[in-house]
């Protein structure tokens, strides 16, 4: 017995009053003009298969143009209705039930059925799929439009980790064509059934994406769109003024300034459910340094947050004092330590470093270098002396993932989700990017994971949240403000539309006429 969820409804309804006002709209029956993007990082070939998707939410800028998913964010929506007309949820929290649009089909003209969306969920090997697995017992195919997930246990994580950006197993390949041409044969040419398909792909380079007419929800009116890797702000910027880019993703410090101060140009800065923190990857090993309380804690004392946004983010980004972003669910809302660079040489000292002491590599995501040189100088400040060291984006989340990073290391994680999602990746013991844990900690997120009652299970999840901050697992500096350079020829940029994320809706972006 299914029961009747709700926020269904009301979803539905927004889904196909949206569906009905964009269609009303028109694209023009022939799109024209190109559109360049210049992104913050170079593109690898496993973005372009959402079967390996990293933690962070930029990829999907290109999910989302090539791809499409049963439900997920929309503009004015976070979880809004997309390949599934309807959803339904059964009384027991064990089912889910999805039923798929008519006349769905892949860029290559196959149809979308529910086979597809079986093959793709078994498919999946990204960030979440751990829990995904361990939660989902089978997916059973109705008929051609229907399917049905069927969990071991209730968990009220289903949705958010399937059709939020917390991971990206919701998107729907197809089967037929991935079993012709194989995982490689998929990254030389992916096919979806996003607004554009593939044209090419050249490594460390571009990719090029062409309108795709046959698209359900609404034809674009830009034919082509370009996606550069740039990791240089600087070079960014150039190709901003130059209008050799268009859109210009993640601008900091300086680089943000002066495209502020450009009348040609505009500065769109984007809530995120993002946090910036400092990881400790040796406090599990007892006989180093950092398996120190006091020395962790020396670092957040170390830390003068406020002045590393003012340097980083213009002053946009709140200082933090966990790692779970505060736009999100069930985040618990606690003030960060005061920069106090007395307490912080007290501790070292305590410790049996009166002179501070050599502390190795400290390693960046990249690109967030402008905030790496600013903690850096805190560090150095109070005798922590560390050497920075850059590492190219991939190699970067490819060591984080496989537990290679040593020393220190600044990172952040942008995809949607809840407190729960995070701690699932990066506090719970077991989680695909945490270097250790605790088993207290495990049993209350395990607690968490089955608790229907939203009052109770936030508790839970604060009480997860409070132990790390009692045990200073990590040293949070700010929530995330991603600024985005708009050039001229923009006139709908739409970045704003999707709440909480920094990609935009590709159906509804406008440019200006010659």
């Amino acid at each position: 017995m299914m029961k009747h969820n709700p926020q269904v409804a009301l979803l539905l309804l927004v889904a196909v009053l949206t569906l009905g006002a964009a269609r009303g709209l028109g694209a023009p029956s022939s799109p024209t003009g190109e559109l360049v993007i210049a992104w913050h990082v170079t593109i690898p070939p496993a973005w372009l298969d959402p079967a390996e998707a990293p933690p962070q939410v930029g990829t999907f800028d290109l999910y989302y143009a090539l791809h499409d998913a049963l439900v997920r964010p929309l503009p004015g929506e976070k979880l809004g209705h997309s390949l599934a007309e309807s959803w339904r949820e059964s009384l027991d929290g064990l089912v889910y039930e999805f039923k798929l649009r008519d006349g769905l089909r892949f860029h290559n003209g196959d149809p979308c059925t529910a086979e597809d969306v079986k093959f793709s969920f078994e498919c999946y090997r990204g960030v979440g799929a751990k829990p995904l697995r361990a939660h989902v017992q089978t997916v059973e195919v109705v008929d051609a439009f229907r399917v049905r997930f069927h969990l071991k246990a209730p968990w009220p994580d289903f949705l958010t980790f399937y059709g939020t950006t917390a991971s990206a197993a919701g998107f729907v390949l197809p089967k037929r064509y991935l079993e012709q041409v194989g995982e490689e044969g998929f990254k030389h040419h992916p096919i979806g059934l996003g607004p554009y398909k593939f044209v090419r792909y050249t490594p460390g380079v571009e990719v090029v994406l062409e309108v795709y007419e046959g698209h359900w929800r609404q034809v674009p009116s830009v034919k082509r769109v370009i996606m550069k890797g740039v990791p240089e702000g600087s070079t960014r910027l150039a190709m901003l003024k130059r209008q050799e880019a268009d859109i210009a993703f993640v601008l900091d410090g300086p680089i943000a300034e002066e495209v502020k101060r450009d009348p040609n140009l505009r500065l769109v800065d984007v809530r995120l459910p993002s946090v910036f923190w400092i990881e400790f990857p040796a406090q599990w090993e007892p006989t180093l340094i950092w398996a120190d309380k006091r020395m962790r804690l020396a670092v957040n004392y170390a830390l003068d947050r406020q002045a590393i946004s003012e340097a980083a983010c213009l002053g946009y980004c709140p200082p933090a004092g966990v790692i779970i972003p505060r736009l999100m669910d069930y985040a618990l809302q606690v003030e960060p330590p005061a920069y106090d660079p007395q307490k912080a040489r007290q501790l070292l000292a305590e410790a049996g470093y009166p002179k501070g002491f050599d502390a190795g590599e400290f390693v960046p995501a990249p690109p967030y270098f402008v905030i790496a040189e600013a903690v850096v100088n805190n560090l150095h400040a109070v005798g922590i002396r560390v050497k920075l060291r850059t590492m190219e984006r991939a190699s970067f989340l490819t060591a984080w993932r496989e537990k290679t990073l040593r020393g220190l290391f600044l990172t952040s994680a942008g995809a949607a989700g809840n407190a729960a999602t995070r701690v699932e990746t990066f506090i719970y013991s077991k989680g695909d990017y945490a270097y250790g844990g605790y088993p207290d900690i495990d049993a209350l997120f395990q607690q968490q994971a089955v608790e229907r009652a939203p009052a109770t299970r936030e508790g839970l999840l604060h009480r997860i949240q409070q132990l790390t901050v009692d045990r200073v697992m990590f040293a949070p500096v700010m929530d995330n403000r991603v600024f985005q350079g708009v050039g001229p020829r923009i006139a709908e940029h739409t970045l704003h539309a999707i709440p909480s994320h920094s990609f935009f809706s590709f159906e509804a972006i406008r440019l200006k006429g010659p």
